[in-house]
């Protein structure tokens, strides 16, 4: 896809939001269940079934998948499609590239062992790797647009309201 493909896919789309704003929020959902054998929570992704379990740094197996290396994963799939769709848009012919990101956690927060250790990541990085012959002014810009679009990204640097309920059913 060019450029021009990109902006003709998409123009329809952004006319409708300037028409309509309220047609562009939209609520996406996910859904987990919990119980059966283990400290497991089953995922619908809506392409299989994925298992979450405990991390091996907190007594998991390592068979499940961790909530944790999900967020990451989220997160380099969510910068590696905005930094092609950037590409694209800006112009950028991208040989091949790759999209890093790591975090740094304290298991002594999440496990109760240290009331001061924080739960969560303290840091998490994010690096892309790019084969391109754009100048640098280019790749600067891909960078800066990459990091403003990207969903995931921005969610986890600016940080959402976000509420918390349960109720008995």
């Amino acid at each position: 896809m060019d450029a021009a493909e990109l902006r003709a896919m998409q123009a329809p789309i952004k006319e409708r939001y300037k028409a309509d704003p309220s047609a562009a929020v939209i609520t996406l959902k996910a859904k987990g269940e919990v119980g059966g054998d283990g400290l497991t929570c089953k995922l619908e992704t809506g392409r299989a079934l994925a298992v979450a379990g405990l991390h091996p740094a907190t007594g998991g197996s390592g068979l499940e998948l961790c909530s944790g290396d999900m967020l990451l994963e989220a997160l380099v799939a969510c910068a590696g499609v905005t930094l092609k769709s950037v590409a694209t848009a800006v112009e950028v012919p991208l040989k091949s590239g790759h999209v890093y990101a790591e975090g740094d956690l304290d298991f002594r927060g999440t496990l109760g062992v240290d009331k001061e250790a924080s739960v969560g990541f303290e840091e998490i990085r994010l690096r892309f790797e790019v084969d391109t012959d754009a100048p640098q002014d280019k790749l600067d810009l891909l960078l800066k647009l990459t990091e403003r679009y990207c969903v995931v990204y921005q969610t986890i640097k600016n940080g959402p309201k976000t509420a918390v309920s349960m109720k008995r059913v």
